[in-house]
């Protein structure tokens, strides 16, 4: 098990680019694990949060960090399984198409160079349009929303299909 440590660069977390800008503060009490089947890496951290990343996944901690946890963290490319314990802390996941904001909860969010897709297991997640802030949904358990420049937020409840392709990806 790998700890989180700062350095003076950027540091390459995880080989599939979990990174944090040398300005910021790394997380406190966070371990980084490998997991397998699907292949991927695993972000915990003592204050309620744990973010599965798959392994060509692109994950920047870019938001001010505090004892409790990040504000913000971007995710350019992959998907990503965050568990927000309900409490605690919650950052936000920025993409190029989209913010998901967090209210204790456990969901998925895929990027692709088009769309970026939210995926709700538990929980509520608010979702907007990066360039749109004033236009947000927010999604339950079993609903999700693709984000693209040319669309209109709408939940809809998922196939179950498309949730259970998303979440193999993580071994569920």
């Amino acid at each position: 098990m790998k700890t989180f440590c700062y350095a003076a660069a950027l540091v390459a977390l995880f080989s599939m680019g979990l990174v944090v800008p040398a300005q910021a503060q790394v997380p406190p009490n966070c371990t980084v694990e490998p997991a397998t089947d699907p292949d991927r890496e695993v972000l915990r951290c003592a204050f309620g949060l744990v973010i599965e990343i798959e392994a060509a996944a692109a994950l920047e901690i870019t938001g001010e960090v505090s004892p409790d946890a990040p504000t913000a963290m971007d995710l350019n490319s992959g998907a990503a399984f965050i568990e927000v314990e309900p409490g605690a802390a919650r950052p936000q996941i920025r993409t190029p198409h989209a913010i998901a904001a967090v209210r204790g909860t456990v969901y998925v969010v895929d990027v692709t160079e088009t769309t970026t897709s939210v995926f709700v297991v538990e929980g509520e997640v608010t979702v907007s349009k990066v360039d749109d802030q004033s236009e947000a949904i927010v999604l339950g358990p079993g609903e999700g929303v693709d984000v693209a420049s040319d669309t209109t937020l709408e939940a809809n409840v998922w196939p179950a299909e498309r949730a259970r392709s998303l979440l193999a990806r993580f071994g569920r």
